[in-house]
């Protein structure tokens, strides 16, 4: 048996295969981060990785779970430390993620007295957690670990455990076969569930009733791409993905259209609008003026999460089940659509958009349009990249431009959509697959938020990865993009006050820490930066500048959309005259490639 607590702590989490604790030390988790002392000394299977700051720590355990489906690890001290893992945490309650959050606490003894850095923790977790408990007792230590990380892992979502600070310096002691003592053990259920056979039949009838079917695929839907291909494949399906779900399907499907939304693509919002029959798989989409109206489509979803079922859109059947297990089930009753003309539409639309997408990328802008770095990104990537996006412009042009071949992998903040989440993700990927090349894109107002301070993380660990290629893309334009396109939208100009940043040298803060900087101000220049990146022999910062006018057009848009942003030009938004500029480009080329295409398929037709 373990001598403290905290010794059993870490022996407990080794044997429940967890190897990897993001963390941030303080007294009132001193106990743990002295027993974490000893265990490296000794040689245990566990690495222990500081970042600057807890917020990062619990980002990059919600990354670490999304990346490699296992339970993320995170510690912190009691009080500010606790309360600064809170927006991480969310992310992974959003995002339906298993984190466990270690967080120290004053002495027993002091509960109630408000002491120093005395919180009520157990109140504070309490919305965030699916579990939340104090150890109070040696005794009990086992008990509330091993639940708290099978509650983790079986719900999707984070538990809090914590941890007195006298409690973690007792010696520890086995649970008892006594009145009050539960004994746990290590070991998690399948969460691989199957529904009945009479609803997948259900379903099946739904399905196999339609002519134009469209299928929805989230990130619930990990591990079974086969699945989900060999399901459009029978049913001549178009297919589009959540943002979190982009790497689910790879990006070379013919009638995979990529995203849904402002920051989709025309053929995925055209297939919303035409289908007869939806399929959702995995994805929790909650954006309802892009999905089907209501009553025009029959609607099936499958959901490993029952409360998530039937709350975006009036579905038919709803299938509680993990997705692969599920649609492999489901496949055997379902019939081979021999009518293809649905199917073969998307993908001719498809082939149009991606010819738009390359005409926007290629529009001037001053000084570089930020779609041609992804475009040029997306022309590179190796195949086995890990990529990252932030929550604001970096987002859209990842949507839009960026294709993920099978091996790749790609995420971001997505319900919770918390900026600097990008950079935290970029790490926790890059310790789980060293020997990958990982590219975290990312824009200068989350960078400096908390971005660049984990450079220093990059800087104290980059020699132990296998490929040192991690390349950090900050488009540099000096501007809160999002927020700045957000206020036109609503018929507000963009505030200066709120919106301009301080301009810095984020090449030169790279050659500083150690690391290379690349800086790029002209449109020739950006493909070579790209080359250069992923040929160095360290990381690399490009420090792209680039416009913040260029407009992250939506496929459709609305007449209230159109209607706020003319409302705020004549208001007087400062940058007027190179957002109308740009707007006229961005607009002229999708026309011109719609032009394009319609008097290439009357050709056709000759």
């Amino acid at each position: 048996m373990s001598s403290t607590v905290s010794d059993f702590v870490i022996d407990r989490l080794i044997e429940w295969d967890l190897h990897r604790f993001y963390g941030f030390p303080g007294d009132g988790i001193g106990g743990l981060d002295g027993a974490l002392e000893r265990a490296e000394k000794e040689g245990k299977d566990f690495s222990y990785l500081r970042p600057t700051h807890e917020e990062m720590a619990a980002f990059m355990a919600t990354a670490h779970a999304k990346f490699t489906g296992e339970v993320g690890v995170c510690i912190a001290t009691s009080g500010p430390g606790a309360t600064h893992l809170l927006t991480g945490l969310y992310d992974a309650k959003l995002d339906n993620q298993p984190v466990l959050a270690i967080v120290g606490q004053q002495g027993r003894v002091s509960f109630g007295s408000h002491t120093q850095q005395e919180l009520d923790l157990e109140r504070v977790f309490q919305d965030v957690a699916g579990f939340v408990q104090t150890v109070t007792t040696p005794m009990q230590a086992q008990l509330v670990l091993d639940k708290a990380i099978r509650v983790a892992h079986a719900e999707r979502c984070p538990a809090v455990v914590i941890l007195p600070a006298d409690v973690q310096k007792l010696e520890m002691a086995a649970p008892a076969a006594e009145h009050w003592v539960s004994r746990s053990g290590v070991g998690h259920s399948s969460t691989a569930l199957t529904p009945p056979e009479d609803e997948l039949r259900r379903a099946a009838d739904v399905l196999n009733a339609g002519s134009k079917v469209a299928m929805l695929v989230g990130e619930g839907a990990r591990g079974a791409t086969d699945e989900v291909l060999a399901v459009a494949e029978k049913l001549g399906a178009g297919i589009v993905t959540a943002l979190l779900g982009k790497d689910v399907v790879p990006g070379d499907v013919p009638f995979h259209t990529q995203q849904l939304g402002l920051l989709g693509s025309k053929p995925s919002y055209e297939m919303m609008q035409g289908c007869d029959t939806l399929l959702m798989v995995g994805s929790n989409y909650p954006y309802a003026e892009f999905l089907p109206p209501t009553g025009q489509a029959r609607g099936v979803q499958i959901d490993l999460v029952p409360r998530r079922l039937g709350i975006r859109y009036p579905m038919e059947v709803n299938l509680a089940g993990d997705a692969k297990a599920t649609l492999t089930a489901l496949l055997p009753y379902l019939h081979a659509q021999d009518d293809r003309s649905w199917q073969d539409g998307i993908v001719s639309d498809m082939k149009t958009w991606d010819d738009v997408v390359e005409a926007e990328a290629m529009t001037d802008a001053d000084p570089v349009n930020p779609r041609l770095v992804f475009h040029r990104l997306n022309e590179r990537l190796p195949e086995n990249a890990v990529v990252t996006a932030d929550a604001g412009s970096t987002a859209d042009w990842y949507g839009h431009h960026v294709r993920l071949g099978r091996g790749m992998r790609g995420n971001l903040s997505g319900m919770l959509a918390s900026m600097v989440g990008a950079m935290p993700y970029a790490i926790a990927a890059k310790f789980a697959f060293p020997e990958r090349p990982v590219v975290c894109t990312i824009g200068d107002g989350a960078f400096q938020m908390l971005g660049m301070n984990e450079l220093l993380t990059v800087k104290r660990h980059w020699r132990s990865w296998a490929d040192p290629r991690f390349v950090v893309l900050v488009l540099h334009n000096d501007d809160l993009t999002q927020v700045s396109w957000e206020m036109r939208e609503v018929g507000d100009p963009r505030w200066d006050t709120s919106q301009k940043l301080e301009d810095m040298d984020y090449a030169g803060y790279a050659e500083l820490l150690g690391l290379r900087g690349i800086r790029v101000d002209t449109p020739d220049q950006v493909a070579g930066a790209w080359d250069a990146a992923f040929a160095s022999d360290r990381p690399v910062v490009l420090d792209v500048h680039t416009d913040a006018n260029v407009p992250p057009l939506p496929p459709h848009i609305s007449f209230g959309e159109a209607k706020g942003f003319l409302a705020s030009l004549v208001k007087g938004d400062p940058a007027e005259g190179s957002v109308i500029a740009n707007s006229v480009r961005a607009v002229g080329a999708q026309l011109y490639e719609s032009a394009k295409d319609a008097l290439s398929r009357k050709d056709d037709d000759k």
